[in-house]
């Protein structure tokens, strides 16, 4: 699964300075070939060990002054690029965040090794007690939550992953592939109906259940592609735990 650098904060921090140091050194290597007319072997190792190119002139003719400030210029910014990498991973582990990533990576393989998982969209009141009642029941249960706060809430017991779950590129975090059933248990009627037409397009073969706060809704989640309709007020997060 290929994960977006968004939700990779440590690489998506280190990208620019490894790009720096990679600039470098290829500008090294060419500027080498092209002012003392080595081949790309040795202007490659010449950016590790200044005193080849002292060695070099010594036998040959050519810009030797230019070619020495040259290396003395890559190798200052070989330098300030790999302490720039340094700090950026220093800064990151100081500031939690390789754990933090670690543990994004971790959660997101043990959803990968799911199978008959039920997703559930949301992590409010009824997505709490839902999830609960079906952990009880012995299901695998994966959240997918949107706001950060509410993200933040939800303990290491669940598997959690944060996102928009109308994107099919979050749902594919989730593992919707392998699910049984997905849940869209938002506090919002029209983002729930919104979550069932993209399962219907998405994964036509997934039993959809759709929380909407008032009966009027439930005709147009049906027609959406919703297998169930939820009313809390109707029905409680134990009854829709007996369909999964």
């Amino acid at each position: 699964m290929v994960t977006p650098l968004s939700n990779r904060p440590v690489l998506g921090r280190a990208i620019r300075p490894i790009l720096a140091l990679v600039t470098v050194t290829t500008v090294g290597i060419i500027g080498y070939v092209l002012l003392a007319g080595v081949g790309l072997m040795e202007a490659t190792f010449w950016l590790v060990d200044l005193t080849s190119v002292e060695l070099h002139f010594q036998d040959h003719d050519g810009p030797e002054r230019a070619t020495k400030a040259f290396a003395v210029a890559v190798r200052i910014g070989v330098i300030l690029s790999s302490l720039w990498i340094g700090e950026t991973v220093l800064s990151a582990a100081f500031g939690g965040q390789i754990t933090e990533e670690l543990k994004h990576m971790q959660t997101e393989r043990r959803i990968d090794d799911l199978s008959d998982h039920v997703i559930i969209c949301g992590y409010g009141i009824f997505g709490r007690t839902l999830a609960a009642q079906l952990r009880e029941d012995g299901h695998d249960v994966v959240v997918i939550e949107f706001d950060q706060a509410e993200f933040d809430r939800i303990g290491d017991e669940t598997l959690a992953i944060r996102g928009d779950a109308r994107r099919e590129d979050v749902l594919e975090r989730a593992n919707v592939a392998a699910a049984a059933a997905i849940v869209g248990a938002i506090d919002d009627s029209n983002t729930n109906i919104q979550i069932a037409i993209t399962m219907s397009q998405f994964s036509p073969n997934l039993q959809v259940i759709v929380r909407v706060g008032d009966e009027m809704y439930e005709s147009v989640a049906r027609r959406a592609g919703a297998d169930e309709v939820v009313i809390p007020e109707v029905l409680s997060g134990d009854t829709v735990s007996e369909w999964l």
